[in-house]
């Protein structure tokens, strides 16, 4: 048999087709004798019992055995729009489907939602919407889609039986996002001027130094990046160096030798040292300047060389697509915003082919009370040896990479950072007794770069190891590979590879970010890896040396 009956057994199967195939017969004989209103038979309305009977015996056969054709007990007999849909698409959808979001459509009403219901049936019973990418074999996440099946049965039936509106009065409220925030921020900064950002060309990495709004050192509970034009932003990085970092980069300076240098990387770290010398200087008087690669990472390698760990950026928080702002405060702890410092703001652009400006907001909530528990943001910056480029069309290339903790500490909040070509990402925990755990093994997808928020603290003693793996895909199977046939250098440039494993811990608040935990850069020996700007434009009007009245030890690179 084919068709509805062809998942039966073979003997079932037959007895139903006879079935079928009698009550066919049976009614097509009883509409004659309608039509013709002539008794033909003298059994007619016995007749009819036994074609309902035989009628129901079949579809109780079919039900038996096919219950897959059957409607879930769950889903609504009339699914509509207002009434089943929509309130799912607010709790689980809208944060990211709404004007001005990552998600490339609206899902706020109806006629915005309706040419989509096909789609969403389909990402849905495919579990690739909401996002989500952790093995749940590993860890639990209190941010991991909170989607039911009788919630996807629903978004599945309404697709399937016309997608319809509904009874207006049937909508739940709508949502209230303040000003488009998730969080409800109490202070907000941003760039004082929109920034142009070409239809076409390369990508590049641009810092606005931004007056800090706080006069003493402040606890937070949030902090929520809003890109201007979400469409032409790779990631935001908001940053407040650390004077005591300053300081041993400058004494690092003193111990640079040629010896370490090759090209021209000894001018550069010097140009780079002023820059990092700038935002105090400007903070003042020219503040939300743009500066071309002002962070340089020669100066985080030259860091390395004097004290022989490796380098972690200074992180606040962080933007990229798909990323939901931080909750210091859920596992009572709160981020400590230093004063006297400028908030510095790394955005990377990245053109889409339309012109468009983009200005970077920044929200901080306020803790209610100061935290007796600091929430640190860790991101190792040198995991893998920059000189090693990852073969053509390697399909899975492994970088492995070992943190160790100097300190207690908590585990909250795990992010792992590549380009085009990341594929996966794992972090093993190596207690001091031997036990090992894995505590998130993860896909990578460049459209959505999801954190994970653990749902119980992880707590690891002193001495814990930390291993991170990842693997990138260079080869042609990779559908956002376009160059498959040459090899893949690591940098900045979304054309180029990271390998960035970011992680959040809490800490006492009286903990220090560099004490917390430690790892030997990858590259450590020989020269310093040629210096590669950060962006392949430099606009001279933009060269925050300028008003410092010092003159460039190094000229603009083409």
């Amino acid at each position: 048999m084919s068709g509805r009956y062809s998942g039966l057994g073979g003997a079932q199967s037959s007895v139903v087709a006879w079935y079928i195939q009698r009550a066919s017969q049976l009614k097509t004989f009883e509409s004659k004798i309608e039509l013709n209103r002539k008794p033909l038979h003298p059994l007619g309305a016995p007749m009819s019992r036994f074609l309902v009977c035989v009628l129901l015996v079949a579809m109780t056969a079919l039900g038996a055995q096919n219950p897959a054709t059957s409607v879930p007990p769950t889903q609504p007999t009339q699914v509509t729009f207002n009434k089943d849909v929509l309130p799912i698409l607010q709790n689980n959808c809208q944060t990211c489907h709404r004007p001005g979001e990552v998600a490339p459509m609206s899902f706020l009403t109806y006629e915005s939602t309706r040419p989509w219901a096909k789609a969403i049936k389909t990402a849905v019973l495919t579990r690739k919407m909401p996002p989500w990418f952790a093995d749940p074999h590993y860890g639990e996440f209190r941010n991991a889609p909170k989607l039911t099946q009788a919630e996807i049965d629903t978004l599945a039936a309404w697709a399937d039986t016309g997608a319809r509106e509904g009874d207006v009065a049937d909508k739940p409220a709508e949502p209230q996002w303040a000003g488009g925030w998730r969080t409800k921020p109490d202070v907000v900064v941003s760039t004082k001027e929109p920034y142009f950002i070409a239809a076409k060309g390369p990508g590049e990495i641009k810092q606005f130094t931004i007056p800090n709004p706080f006069k003493e050192d402040t606890w937070v509970s949030s902090i929520e990046i809003r890109p201007g034009d979400p469409s032409v932003v790779h990631h935001v990085i908001v940053q407040i160096p650390d004077k005591t970092d300053l300081q041993t980069l400058k004494e690092a300076l003193k111990v640079l030798k040629c010896s370490d240098c090759v090209g021209n990387s000894g001018a550069i770290l010097q140009n780079a040292l002023l820059i990092s010398d700038a935002p105090a200087n400007l903070a003042g008087n020219a503040p939300n300047v743009p500066q071309s690669g002002g962070y340089s990472d020669q100066l985080a390698r030259l860091r390395e060389r004097a004290t022989g760990r490796g380098a972690f950026m200074t992180m606040e928080a962080v933007y990229a697509p798909g990323t939901s702002p931080l909750n210091f405060g859920f596992h009572n702890s709160a981020k400590l915003i230093r004063a006297g410092q400028p908030i510095r703001l790394e955005v990377h652009y990245t053109p889409n082919g339309k012109e468009t400006t983009d200005k970077t907001m920044v929200g901080f909530t306020l803790a209610k009370e100061p935290a007796e528990r600091r929430f640190v943001i860790m991101a190792p910056e040198h995991m893998v040896d920059i000189r090693k480029p990852i073969p053509a069309g390697e399909a899975n290339w492994e970088t492995t990479g070992e943190i160790t903790f100097s300190q207690d500490a908590e585990l909250v909040w795990f992010m792992p950072h590549m380009h085009l070509r990341g594929k996966d990402m794992s972090f093993r925990l190596i207690y001091p007794n031997g036990h090992e755990e894995t505590v998130l093994s993860t896909k990578f997808n460049f459209h959505w770069q999801l954190g994970y928020e653990v749902e119980d603290p992880i707590k690891v003693t002193k001495g814990t190891r930390m291993i991170v793996t990842a693997h990138h895909d260079n080869s042609a199977n990779n559908p956002l590979n376009l160059e498959p046939d040459k090899p893949v250098a690591w940098g900045d440039m979304t054309a180029q590879e990271m390998m960035l494993p970011w992680f959040g811990v809490v800490v006492d608040n009286d903990a220090q970010p560099d004490a917390i935990a430690f790892y030997k850069p990858a590259g450590l020996d020989g020269p310093l890896p040629n210096a590669q700007p950060r962006v392949r434009t430099f606009t001279p009007q933009m060269n925050v040396l300028e008003p410092l009245g010092r003159p460039a030890v190094l000229q603009p690179i083409k």
